[in-house]
């Protein structure tokens, strides 16, 4: 069984993925809108017709990783 091992995860990575989009459509309707949410958690950018979404806290969490990954070595 164990050469099988990744086909196995795969599969199992694969049947959890299908769930989410079961489970997405639902999770939508109970989650609160877009324009409700702290700009910190989502920012939207638009103008034009265009659409850019990003998350300062993501981006300050990934920076701050990247300096402690870097103070690290």
């Amino acid at each position: 069984m164990e050469p099988y091992r990744e086909f196995s995860v795969l599969g199992w990575a694969l049947i959890v993925l299908g769930l989410l989009f079961v489970v997405l459509p639902y999770i939508v309707r109970i989650a609160p809108s877009v324009e409700r949410l702290p700009w910190f958690i989502l920012w939207v950018y638009r103008r034009d017709g265009f659409y850019f979404a990003t998350s300062p806290l993501l981006i300050l969490l990934s920076l701050l990783s990247i300096v402690w990954s870097y103070l690290r070595r």
